[in-house]
């Protein structure tokens, strides 16, 4: 990013800034972790990152892409090639085995096949969910839920990877398990990671910590 700003609001009397002129990196192999009050600009930060919503100013490149230049449509096939979401909630799909939730990306690809069975093998076994790939997010723990969500961010092998709040729902030593796997797989695939996050249990896992007020970067 590169002097980003988010403003809502089309009068000046009712305009409110998200997020005021930013300059913010990540690089493959980070893990970084973006912390601050409710009402910071941490989600906004994240939503621009993830591609869900255009800055009001500012430049935005992922992987060399310069978002600007692309079209909403070409936005949904960049966001599906390059950027993979680990949500608070996991947000699993109920009447899907865990094999098949991770299958079910590089289908909406266009490149399923034994191929993508196998590679989502290969990473419930990195993952240490080999014995689960047969069964459905309700005989799961919060911790194994997670770690499906990790293995499913990375089935496209996307650039950057966006957690929201992923140890939310954990306590303290399943969420510092899934944040230290998330850490591993980042680093070991050479990956860009940013993870918004109120736990400050886990940020020593993290290569840096950004500290978000008011919709402005206070250090990182």
């Amino acid at each position: 990013m590169q002097g980003v700003s988010r403003v809502f609001g089309d009068g000046s009397d009712t305009q409110v800034t998200a997020l005021h002129p930013t300059d913010f990196a990540v690089y493959p192999g980070e893990l970084v972790a973006v912390v601050g009050p409710s009402g910071s600009g941490k989600s906004t930060l994240l939503t621009l990152a993830g591609a869900l919503q255009r800055p009001t100013a500012g430049r935005i490149a992922i992987a060399g892409q310069d978002l600007a230049a692309l079209s909403e449509r070409q936005l949904a096939d960049f966001r599906l090639q390059q950027i993979g979401f680990v949500l608070q909630s996991s947000n699993l799909i109920p009447y899907l085995k865990v094999r098949e939730q991770l299958t079910l990306v590089p289908q909406l690809a266009g490149r399923g096949g034994a191929a993508a069975r196998a590679l989502a093998d290969d990473l419930l076994g990195h993952l240490g969910l080999s014995d689960r790939a047969g069964h459905y997010p309700a005989q799961l723990s919060g911790g194994q839920k997670q770690r499906v969500a990790i293995a499913r961010a990375l089935m496209n092998d996307p650039g950057l990877i966006l957690a929201d709040e992923p140890t939310a729902s954990l306590d303290g030593v399943r969420g510092r398990e899934v944040v230290a796997l998330l850490a591993r797989e980042v680093q070991a695939r050479g990956k860009a990671a940013v993870m918004v996050t109120h736990d400050e249990r886990v940020l020593d896992l993290c290569t840096r910590v950004v500290r978000l007020e008011d919709g402005r970067v206070l250090e990182g």
